[in-house]
């Protein structure tokens, strides 16, 4: 605890806040994975690629709505484990379950069978993820309340999820797929069995941090308000922040799912500059500077706030995304190569260092900024629904981004690939040039522009959040007398 001005904040250690950040780093890695299901079904399960697309775009959908539920669930929970702490363990085993039954069974099953079968394991790890996902958004209240300490969340983050996507495509371009030969049976089972083991681990840790902050008295203000499924909606009219950080955020997300999308890594280096390995390697040189940025950008939000970090960084990006679009259309992209250095390799490395320190910022912080929602709501209403507040982020944000797969799919389509995806042995073509383009820098600009707009209208910056706190805290010292 520490005592600034009036407010006595409920701080933890930087171990604590590092060490929970890892049960998002253990979901990551299952995102991680599953961003190449779409080979597996199509390549090993035989289905077809635009069938396999829309089935993806359908469970983001019903991933969106499945968090209301399990957020309301979560916030009627008083169990003596915790509120936070059953349904992180929980959402791990589904995971784990649901990921073996999807990759060991689904080619073994009928033809006629297969499609339903794929879609019902599906729907399960979805359940799985939305449990875990969403104690990650609503634990933070709990962890701390320092306006000044919550962007400590964003640079664990930040970090981690950078060390695990440029190491997860290093070891997927330089090693898994070179070993087994493309994206086979074999791939998914090695790839399967690490990413188990290790969310495993994260999430034991990540539950061992929160173990004396996951109790009563850090759950909000004593409240004799009933809390019913219906109020789902008063909750969103009634919070304008929460809206504008949706909006902001999941036009972001759209963005950054397509870009990341395993077809636009493989169209970007594997057919357009003719090394797929590349992808990986790369990302491993980049890795330090992109985490020293995120330091130093943390810095700039623990001193101004988390809504001006956010706002700087995302201009950041749309002013490097010109830059990338003027170096594609110019440059010889054959000639990018660590083995032969040459300036068109330096440009390209450095544009993105920049554009990944920045947009790891802009990613990151969005998460402790739906707890900064989360606190308005107890300041305004006395409410406190972390879980409620964290799925109805979640849920507006998976319904926009579940067209990310169907982007991918009925756009690669329209331009040839109606039946198979393209892959490393594909040959260049201007379609696909343009295409590739779109994907890795046109929809990423669109989303950051929308983030823009939005935010003029989010108030919740670091001056605000401190007078939120001043009042939460005189909330509970006026009920404490009578408890």
């Amino acid at each position: 605890m520490e005592t600034r001005n009036q407010v006595i904040y409920n701080r933890s250690s930087n171990l604590q806040i590092g060490l929970f950040v890892l049960n998002n780093t253990a979901t990551n890695l299952y995102m991680f994975f599953m961003m190449f299901v779409s080979y597996y079904a199509t390549g090993v399960a035989g289905l077809l690629v635009v069938a396999v697309t829309s089935i993806m775009t359908a469970m983001r959908i019903f991933d969106g709505f499945t968090d209301p539920l399990i957020g309301f669930i979560i916030d009627k929970t008083e169990s003596k484990i915790g509120k936070f702490r059953p349904y992180m363990v929980l959402g791990n085993i589904i995971l784990a379950v649901s990921v073996i039954l999807l990759h060991t069974t689904t080619h073994l099953v009928p033809q006629n069978m297969r499609l339903l079968y794929f879609i019902l394991i599906y729907s399960l790890y979805i359940i799985g993820y939305t449990f875990q996902t969403a104690c990650t958004k609503a634990a933070q209240t709990v962890l701390t309340n320092d306006p000044k300490q919550r962007p400590l969340f964003t640079l664990f983050d930040g970090i981690f999820n950078t060390v695990v996507f440029v190491s997860g495509q290093f070891l997927v371009s330089g090693v898994l797929v070179p070993k087994h030969g493309g994206f086979t049976e074999g791939f998914f089972t090695e790839m399967m069995i690490g990413v188990i083991s290790i969310s495993a681990l994260f999430t034991a840790l990540s539950v061992l941090s929160i173990w004396k902050k996951d109790v009563k008295e850090n759950w909000g203000v004593p409240s004799d308000v009933q809390i019913r499924l219906r109020d789902y909606w008063p909750i969103i009219k009634g919070n304008r922040p929460l809206q504008m950080l949706i909006v902001s955020a999941s036009t972001d997300k759209l963005a950054a799912t397509v870009r990341q999308n395993s077809v636009t890594v493989i169209m970007l280096y594997g057919i357009l500059l003719g090394n797929y390995a590349l992808s990986g390697t790369l990302g491993l040189i980049m890795t330090p500077l992109t985490i020293l940025l995120t330091f130093v950008g943390i810095g700039y939000a623990r001193r101004l706030g988390q809504k001006k970090a956010y706002v700087t960084s995302t201009w950041i990006s749309v002013a490097l995304s010109v830059l990338l679009i003027l170096f594609f259309v110019t440059a010889d992209l054959t000639t990018i190569s660590l083995s032969n250095l040459n300036l068109a390799t330096l440009i390209f490395i450095a544009l993105m260092v920049l554009q990944g320190g920045a947009m790891s910022i802009g990613t990151n912080i969005v998460i402790p900024m739906i707890a900064d929602c989360s606190d308005y709501q107890t300041y305004k209403t006395g409410q406190y629904i972390p879980g409620m507040m964290g799925t109805i982020f979640s849920f507006v944000d998976k319904l926009i981004s579940a067209f990310s797969a169907s982007i991918v799919g009925v756009m690669v389509a329209f331009i040839g690939f109606r039946d198979q995806l393209p892959t490393a042995e594909t040959p260049v073509s201007r379609p696909l040039f343009w295409m590739t383009l779109f994907f890795f820098v046109g929809i990423p600009v669109l989303g950051w522009l929308a983030s823009l707009v939005s935010m003029k209208y989010y108030d919740l910056d670091g001056k605000k959040m401190e007078e939120i706190q001043q009042a939460i805290h005189d909330m509970k010292t006026a009920v404490e007398p009578t408890a």
